[in-house]
């Protein structure tokens, strides 16, 4: 008991000449331990952000838009917005859309398949792995409250995903009766 006395600094409180390292009485070999410790901190949080980067560009990549169309608004203010969606990657929900021109933004789908009746819908599914077109038949957007729009200008719509994220287009604002662009053409 008396020899592991003058080894309790080492680990295990074997004798010293059985050490592979070399071992030095009152200097603790803390600081190997705290470069390790740091190193494994500077991978840890350089994979992490890395993962977070990746995740963000998939996450972005899955959800393209494409073509998108407004009419111009009728008296008081209310319109409409078409637009193509191509989901490159699971199942996902529209949840939330705003426009550059204020206003608000609601989901409008028919009642029943083939129907020309609407009604307000909280999200808009988006199937995996397709293009999903938002059109007057189908699911779209209803902007009412909106400020002023003009046929040939463009405004900004802003999709907010479940999963997607947040992704904005350009759309025209068409006036389809006056020889505007027309989303059928297209």
């Amino acid at each position: 008991m008396q020899e592991r006395q003058g080894l309790t600094g080492a680990p295990g409180g074997t004798a010293r000449a059985r050490r592979p390292w070399r071992y030095r009485a009152g200097r603790p070999r803390a600081g190997a331990a705290v470069r390790g410790a740091a190193a494994a901190c500077v991978l840890l949080a350089g994979g992490t952000a890395l993962a977070g980067c990746a995740q963000k560009a998939a996450a972005t990549a899955s959800i393209q838009l494409g073509t998108a169309y407004v009419e111009v608004p009728t008296s008081g203010g209310t319109t409409e917005a078409y637009l193509v969606i191509r989901n490159n990657g699971p199942a996902d929900r529209l949840t939330s859309a705003r426009t550059s021109v204020g206003g608000r933004v609601t989901f409008r789908a028919p009642t029943r398949p083939g129907s020309a009746t609407m009604r307000t819908i909280p999200d808009i599914g988006i199937p995996a792995d397709s293009l999903f077109r938002l059109s007057p038949d189908s699911a779209h957007l209803l902007i009412t409250g909106a400020g002023p729009m003009k046929g040939g200008t463009q405004i900004s719509l802003t999709l907010v995903f479940a999963k997607g994220g947040t992704v904005s287009v350009e759309a025209e604002v068409t006036n389809p009766e006056s020889g505007g662009s027309s989303y059928f053409l297209n």
